[in-house]
């Protein structure tokens, strides 16, 4: 069973507004069964409106219209509406005194005759009663077509998809079930990762596909099944995840729906009672922004250097002028005894140390822009991990944060 979404309202389109309201549709048509095979955003024209519900109703069962319900010159839907079902409006007298009702409970102004027009609706139409605001959601069936109209003021909006409409699909039409399982890995770049389970890929059933949602430093992989049979759905499913999870099980650290990678190693932290501090030099101090930023940091995480010039490397974090001058501040050695450093200091279990060149120059080493060593000291370990991470410095900043998260993960997963 196929939706189209169709967004109204010039403001989408210039990019002053963004567009949520699709969002919150398409995962609550998900959830009953209804795939979005679509989102349209139009214009407040007629001409475009028109276009998009003709080109529309020749491929779905149900079009989601939102936008252009309101009372002012600009907003054309109702009108546009009646000409594509020739149609005409009438007075809805339940949906006028809510109006009223709604002026007299939060206006100190008088009601005027454009309010009163929200009352107005096509006399073909089911009325969606709209208790959150003064335009009235519409239920329009057309042939073999179900067209749906709300306003795009989107608490309004998430009120008559969850109140009204969705309970109307549930009640009006057979649908398939449709079920998600997506796997959070990290480490492993998309195209790496899609060569590691090709085979498994090219076996899987007709009727479960698999998407790539690629991030910095993690790819997260989808299986969406659909079936009429739930329970063999569920069972295939589950087969399936568990074959994947025998092929990459070691880079899987969570379920969509489960936690971001810091989250978790913050639970990891809080339940093996361990501690944490920082030494971070490019990165500025990112990392333990992001750890503090979490309820509970305090219980394990002890503080951060921001090391940023190397003289700070030296005088506070104690590492050796000697070596730097061997080794380049930028370097295996320099993250190994900034972290190892850090966790004397602090008096910790683990710590994490980073150094590199972020661009967009050399600064105080000759390491290519892009290069970054991540160090890692834990009870029993220090060692430090190299990254070329390209040559854009927010994008080498993010990766390079991400990567010492995952190396912190496994080390705190296995102690």
């Amino acid at each position: 069973m196929l939706a189209e979404i169709i967004t109204i309202g010039d403001e989408l389109l210039i990019g002053q507004v963004i567009d949520t309201n699709s969002a919150f549709i398409g995962k609550e048509l998900n959830k009953i069964g209804v795939a979005v095979y679509q989102i349209t955003s139009v214009q407040d024209n007629k001409q475009q409106i028109l276009s998009a519900l003709n080109d529309a109703s020749k491929r779905v069962d149900i079009v989601l219209i939102t936008g252009g319900l309101g009372p002012t010159k600009d907003d054309i839907t109702k009108h546009t509406l009646c000409e594509f079902f020739n149609d005409t409006l009438v007075q809805n007298n339940k949906v006028l005194a809510h109006v009223e009702e709604l002026f007299k409970k939060f206006s100190d102004k008088p009601i005027l005759d454009v309010n009163r027009q929200q009352a107005k609706v096509l006399s073909k139409a089911t009325v969606l009663h709209n208790i959150k605001g003064t335009a009235p959601g519409m239920w329009i069936k057309n042939k073999d077509t179900v067209f749906v109209s709300m306003p795009g003021v989107p608490f309004e909006m998430r009120y008559l998809i969850t109140e009204e409409v969705i309970p109307r699909i549930i009640k009006e039409f057979k649908r398939p079930h449709i079920i998600h399982k997506t796997f959070i890995t990290y480490g492993v770049g998309e195209s790496a990762l899609a060569a590691q389970i090709s085979d498994w890929e090219d076996n899987l059933p007709k009727f479960i596909k698999l998407a790539y949602l690629p991030s910095l430093g993690s790819v997260r992989l989808r299986l969406s099944g659909t079936s009429l049979n739930k329970s063999s759905l569920e069972k295939s499913i589950e087969e399936e995840s568990l074959k994947l999870k025998s092929l990459i099980g070691d880079i899987i650290y969570g379920d969509e729906g489960e936690d971001e990678l810091e989250v978790v190693v913050a639970k990891l932290f809080t339940e093996k009672r361990k501690t944490l501090a920082t030494a971070e030099s490019f990165t500025g101090g990112k990392i333990a922004e992001i750890i503090t930023s979490m309820p509970g940091a305090s219980a394990y995480f002890k503080g951060s250097v921001v090391s940023y010039a190397t003289e700070v490397k030296t005088t506070v974090l104690g590492v050796p002028e000697d070596l730097i001058k061997t080794y380049s501040v930028v370097s295996e050695q320099v993250a190994v005894a900034m972290a190892k450093n850090v966790q004397k200091m602090l008096k910790t279990d683990f710590a994490i140390a980073t150094t590199g060149n972020a661009g967009p120059t050399k600064g105080d080493s000759n390491a290519e822009v892009g290069t970054v060593y991540i160090g890692i000291a834990t009870p029993t370990k220090t060692f430090a991990v190299h990254q070329q991470l390209g040559g854009q410095r927010e994008r080498v900043v993010n990766k390079a944060i991400n990567k010492a998260l995952e190396l912190l993960y496994k080390e705190i997963l296995g102690c």
